[in-house]
């Protein structure tokens, strides 16, 4: 029996070509981010008015083709739309794609259809302007292309499938021409866009680097300070209290304040060190955009987790409220340091929504599976209001609370979580009941289970 071997030089130009893809395909995702809050009215709009138009076009003003059956299709694929916020965390990660399905049949296909049905009637070309007008308000660049292409392709084919004879209108090339110039001002205009983006995350990342830069100073300063009263506060503070026992005239002190400085040094380094690890998870959310600048590796979960909570600046009282099952411990393809940053920013939101909540815990579990391994990370804290719930992933996101980010209100941390996990072939999901817990579950492709 022989096995086929892929050559590394083969393999190298598949992760190239993978990571080539991935990249393409990124403005789409992100693009998507920021339809979340418009898709419901565009739902609507959608499933009223395919079946309302096919009135308006065949019995008010009627046309030569009118086709009820594909304007129910069209109502449908939107229907689900409407329930966004409760679908099954299962399927929310197929959103994307059942999104970008329904505006390709809904738009470039739909339209060019009926466009040819009615051999180019004045109406119908006024309506697939609109559509490539909508469609360019909607896509990114890379999107807009596709779906225009492939959308007037499918189009045609089937019009050349359900129509005999089918009928070449002269006028149809000079429909096309404006067309493509309507939709290539679009990939323009849409391109710029997403380079404006990316010079505006640069700027973020310069300001991010400069800021960070300006506060480990003091922050060092504070720590080197802390550092010598630490060898230098007990012998002062025992010479006080020897002097007053001694009756010497030196300034009364009260025995609280007395007191205090038994841990104030302790405490001055520990919010240094916490504020450096803030700087620095910071400074990771920023600056990861997608890739793993290092290489990946097979990392264990079980290290990660244990990792993270040993870097972690806990303050008083904080580490002995997060609990750990690592029992089943599994492998995943990716970068150690990234999912320790991950696990940073779980422990940075679930510690602040904990605040409030004396006997809140947080709960990190594994759980491998045949398919796929999990990560459960669980707090009892506040929890977040249901309509929060879906746009805690959105990059710069923020809501009212400020519950759902771990960066401070800055909304890049769960966003940060959310690309590191895409990237690693995985997904990362949230449950939430306001007031009970808040769990969110990491899932990553099987690479094979720890001992």
């Amino acid at each position: 029996m022989s096995t086929t071997r892929v050559s590394p030089w083969g393999i190298r130009k598949l992760t190239s070509l993978r990571a080539l893809l991935a990249q393409a395909f990124v403005p789409a995702g992100r693009n998507l981010q920021y339809m979340h809050n418009r898709m419901r009215p565009l739902a609507i709009i959608a499933v009223i008015g395919f079946p309302l138009y096919f009135y308006v076009w065949h019995d008010l003003f009627p046309q030569p083709y009118e086709n009820l059956p594909l304007r129910i299709v069209g109502s449908l694929l939107f229907m689900p739309m409407l329930f966004a916020e409760h679908w099954p965390a299962s399927l929310k990660r197929f959103m994307p794609y059942y999104w970008y399905a329904a505006v390709f049949y809904s738009l470039p296909f739909f339209f060019t259809f009926m466009l040819l049905k009615n051999n180019g009637s004045d109406v119908w070309i006024q309506s697939a302007l609109i559509a490539a007008f909508v469609l360019v308000l909607l896509l990114d660049w890379l999107m807009l292309l596709l779906n225009f292409v492939i959308g007037i392709g499918v189009a045609c084919l089937a019009y050349w499938l359900t129509t005999h004879p089918a009928v070449f209108n002269t006028a149809y090339p000079t429909h096309l021409a404006i067309f493509s110039f309507a939709v290539a001002i679009g990939v323009l205009a849409n391109y710029d866009m997403e380079r404006i983006r990316i010079e505006q995350e640069r700027a973020m990342l310069a300001t991010a680097g400069s800021i960070a830069h300006e506060l480990r100073t003091p922050l060092l300063a504070i720590r080197a300070g802390a550092l010598g009263l630490g060898r230098y506060l007990p012998s002062l503070l025992e010479t006080y209290s020897i002097a007053q026992q001694g009756e010497l005239p030196v300034p009364k002190i009260r025995r609280a304040h007395l007191q205090s400085m038994d841990g104030v040094i302790s405490r001055i380094e520990q919010e240094a060190l916490h504020s450096n690890a803030i700087i620095d998870m910071l400074l990771a959310n920023a600056r990861f955009t997608g890739g793993f600048s290092h290489g990946t590796l097979h990392c264990s979960i079980g290290e990660c987790v244990r990792a993270a909570l040993e870097r972690y600046p806990f303050r008083d009282g904080e580490r002995e409220r997060v609990l750990t099952d690592l029992a089943t411990d599994f492998t995943f393809h990716g970068a150690d340091m990234l999912m320790t940053h991950v696990l940073f920013n779980l422990l940075k939101n679930a510690l602040r929504s904990m605040a409030s909540v004396d006997s809140a815990l947080i709960s990190i579990r594994l759980v491998t599976g045949p398919r796929s391994n999990q990560l459960l990370f669980r707090d009892t804290g506040v929890g977040i209001a249901p309509d929060v719930v879906p746009h805690i992933f959105t990059r710069f996101y923020t809501s009212p609370a400020g519950v759902d980010d771990a960066s401070i209100g800055t909304g890049i941390g769960l966003a940060f979580c959310r690309d590191v996990m895409r990237d690693m072939g995985g997904a990362i999901d949230c449950q939430s009941v306001e007031g009970m817990f808040t769990e969110f579950t990491l899932t990553f492709p099987r690479a094979g289970t720890g001992t």
